[in-house]
């Protein structure tokens, strides 16, 4: 027999083998993927795994199972409401959360697309970079406790350098001073702290908190990930978070609810992730806006729980408001795997009364079928996760844009992709290399979703299948997927990455806006990583060994659930649970600190210093910006991390890599009223900083879709604490737009698209028909008067989206200003 034909007898070997059985002292227990590891690990190696994990016991599921049964009560007076219509599962969840459905549902108009809803979510998660401005906030509202369970999660602010031990460790002192602020305000609040090293947010929610039903907010846009465990859980600014934290109603425009049809079975190399690439290209970054994302069909039944979570994280990336699925038997055995059986007996009897699926009959917006059967492994990118491309075509769309064919680096893991299920089918591929004597061409970088997943994966052998063959493993957290990777190449070069990632806007990962970040299932960026080149296809192609013979990956196949069950891992990391508040704790902020700000409330644009009364002040306009601004322009994140939770020096960072449309230069700005000491021109926070300290407020003109990406709530609060006081879009963003209105920014939509044109830097804006609007007309008509630098003057046509809620924010200054005012 030749060489080929032995490797690839052992590599069907690999696929023939059973799972192996593995004697512990005491016992008796079955690996936990398929593997040709027979005689690679020894049984004392094995057995050293096992006697220092500990496995998951039942959890107290009190604070996390949903009160079912007050929730089909108040569903039946919903459906009594609507004239028992059939009901859409997300409808379900949506209207049962409901403050007051008759005053929600009971006006006779069209509710989706329309009509705001006051809602009671059950659960706030925070993460560490937004949490710091959250609790600022909350703090601000005098309150004891937190109305609803809520947790922080220390998983943004550590740096991927060396490897998981030294990162941590040196990301633990660096940004001391900001753990210590938020261990100690949890303390004080009742709050569940997740400490540094426990994982990543969206990881940690859907193996602790998550459960059928519930509705919940997360201060990331990738809240929605919890999806995978049909809820809704939606991604949220740190003021609508504290909203839920002070028991305030929590207001949400109905969304319109795209219906998926799922059918076929994915096969080969198709994962759950190509699933959402491929829906990512259908519905572009803001076809989801304003829409939740229901999925159905026997294609749910067949993925995995952490398979339909990767789906609805990335739902975030088409801009909608939250993704759901009916609760299937594999969520059922998710619940079980994880220690809430409780929570699953509970939803199985919700389930059964009709809660936790759509009715028959029920009514979508659209509907868009797709066949999972016919799906193929997609590559999206680069800059954009809407650039859809079928691995068979992406050799040619390579070529077509005269890329180097060469990759610069591999990752894999980050919330979206991070599940046990994931990192088993990478270690079979590393395990299927390893047997041909592979070892990865380029860096390869694995991140854990959370200290459960990475101490089973050690357990289990996978973390030793991809060391074997060259990977570095990370700390668990988010790393270089929001930029915080010390990346020491490639600076300043076009370079192309292939990461498992969600998320792939210019300089979002290493800081170089040349990198090109192509966004793709684990499996094929773990594939790609031993070819070393952007053109393989490990479908078709194979790799040539170095004794001249070739060598072909065989699909690899997962397993969703450990056989052995999750490990814990270290406990050290993981929170109290359901801690009482502790009123004596102070929260520590150190004096002259510079990662850490008492915040100043936001001062109204009506008042006695306004002669105009309920109309704003006369704005100068700022700038108009040209082409995508997401929010990672408006505030960027990595090495500005540090400064969360310090308003005055994020500021900085206030568009800095937004392009201005007049010139079309990076973190331009012009002064059209310079002194004779300043420069016409400056970077855009110099001249915003210029126009507060004259005391003008002002005014951006936006694109197509603003504020698209990350909830980041900085990128509302920075504009406004410099001085801006309305932008105007041809469209936003939801949650951006939602921060801005927290925060008292007006976002307005040009009524005529083309009218962005006509509005140049240094013209002044006055609205006409505010005060109308805020006197309670509610179908008045907003026009802008716009006064030009030359003297000319013209009026244009404006819409809003301004709830009676949100204008009582805008006449308060902040949303925050208003909920103070009301608990006072």
């Amino acid at each position: 027999m030749t060489t080929t034909r032995k490797r690839q007898a052992n590599l069907e070997a690999w696929h023939a083998y059973p799972k192996a059985q593995i004697t512990k002292p005491g016992g008796s227990a079955k690996m936990s993927f398929r593997t040709l590891r027979k005689g690679v690990i020894s049984g004392s190696a094995v057995r050293r795994c096992f006697a220092t994990h500990v496995p998951v016991a039942e959890k107290d599921c009190h604070s996390i199972t949903p009160p079912y049964d007050n929730l089909l009560k108040k569903l039946e007076r919903v459906r009594e409401l609507l004239d028992n219509r059939p009901l859409t599962l997300a409808e379900k969840i949506l209207y049962s959360h409901l403050v007051d459905p008759k005053k929600s549902l009971s006006g006779g108009g069209k509710i989706r697309g329309e009509t705001y809803l006051q809602l009671n979510p059950q659960r706030v998660a925070m993460q560490d970079a937004s949490a710091q401005m959250a609790l600022l906030q909350f703090m601000s509202a005098g309150l004891a406790r937190c109305a609803v369970p809520t947790s922080i999660h220390c998983d943004h602010l550590i740096q991927a350098a060396d490897g998981a031990a030294s990162d941590l460790e040196k990301s633990i002192i660096s940004n001391k001073e900001v753990f210590d602020f938020l261990e100690s305000a949890a303390r004080k609040y009742g709050i569940e702290f997740w400490r540094p090293g426990s994982g990543i947010i969206h990881q940690i929610v859907l193996e602790n908190y998550a459960a059928p039903g519930m509705l919940m907010l997360g201060t990331d846009s990738h809240t929605p990930n919890a999806g995978g465990l049909g809820l809704l859980a939606i991604g949220v600014g740190g003021a609508d978070a504290v909203d839920a934290m002070t028991g305030t109603p929590w207001e949400l425009k109905a969304p319109k609810i795209v219906g998926i049809h799922l059918t076929g079975q994915l096969n080969g190399w198709a994962t759950p992730k190509d699933l959402i690439l491929y829906l990512a290209g259908k519905l572009t970054v803001r076809g989801g806006t304003g829409h939740i994302l229901e999925y159905f069909g026997p294609g749910v039944h067949a993925q995995s729980c952490t398979g339909l979570a990767t789906v609805a994280n990335m739902g975030a990336e088409v801009g909608a408001t939250t993704s759901t699925f009916p609760y299937t038997a594999n969520m059922r055995a998710y619940l079980h795997a994880t220690g809430r059986r409780a929570v699953a007996r509970a939803a199985d009897e919700a389930a059964a009364k009709g809660y936790l699926n759509a009715d028959e009959g029920a009514e979508y917006d659209e509907v868009i079928d797709i066949n999972l059967s016919e799906l193929e492994p997609m590559i999206n990118g680069p800059f954009t996760p809407d650039l859809a491309t079928p691995l068979s075509k992406f050799s040619t769309f390579v070529q077509e844009n005269g890329w180097k064919d060469e990759v610069s680096a591999c990752l894999i893991g980050s919330c979206t992709n991070s599940s046990y299920e994931d990192m088993t089918r990478v270690a079979e591929i590393a395990e299927q290399a390893k047997a041909a004597g592979l070892k990865t061409q380029v860096p390869f970088l694995c991140t854990p979703g959370s200290e459960q997943i990475r101490a089973t994966m050690e357990r289990d052998g996978v973390t030793s299948s991809l060391q074997d063959v060259g990977a570095v493993v990370l700390a668990n957290a988010c790393g270089p997927c929001i930029g915080q990777w010390k990346r020491e190449d490639a600076k300043g070069q076009e370079n192309a990455i292939l990461t498992s990632f969600n998320r792939n806007f210019k300089s979002r990962n290493d800081g170089n806006r040349y990198t090109m970040n192509f966004l793709a299932s684990p499996t094929l960026v773990t594939a790609m990583a031993f070819s070393g080149k952007l053109s393989f296809n490990p479908v078709t192609d194979a790799i040539t060994l170095p004794d001249g013979e070739m060598f072909k990956f065989l699909p690899p196949v997962g397993q969703d659930l450990p056989s052995n069950g999750f490990a814990l891992g270290n406990t050290d990391y993981y929170p109290t649970p359901m801690p009482e508040p502790q009123p004596e704790c102070e929260v520590v902020i150190k004096k002259d600190s510079q990662r850490l700000e008492l915040l100043e409330p936001f001062s109204s644009h009506f008042g006695p210093h306004n002669p105009r009364g309920l109309e704003l002040p006369p704005l100068k306009v700022l700038m108009r910006i040209r082409g995508k601004c997401t929010t990672d322009h408006i505030s960027a994140a990595g090495p500005w991390l540090k400064y969360k939770g310090h308003l005055t020096n994020i500021s900085e960072n206030t568009l800095i890599t937004a392009v201005n449309d007049e010139g079309g230069d990076v973190n331009v700005a012009f002064d059209h009223d310079h002194g004779e000491s300043e420069t016409a021109s400056d970077t855009i926070p110099t001249i915003a900083k210029r126009l507060k300290s004259r005391k003008q407020p002002w005014a951006l003109v936006t694109d197509e879709n603003y504020g698209e990406g990350s909830a980041r709530e900085h990128a509302a609060l920075q504009p406004r604490f410099y001085g801006c006081a309305v932008i105007i879009a041809r469209s936003f963003a939801r949650i951006h737009e939602t921060n801005l209105k927290k925060q008292g920014i007006l976002p307005l939509w040009f009524a005529d698209k083309q009218d962005y044109l006509n509005i140049d830097s240094g013209d002044i804006i006055e609205t006409l028909g505010l005060a109308d609007l805020l006197e309670g007309n509610t179908s008045a008509t907003l026009k802008l008067r716009i006064s030009k630098r030359n003297g000319e003057a013209i009026e244009i046509p404006v819409k809003h989206t301004m709830s009676i809620d949100q204008l009582n924010w805008l006449k308060a200054g902040s949303a925050l200003n208003f909920i103070r005012s009301q608990i006072a």
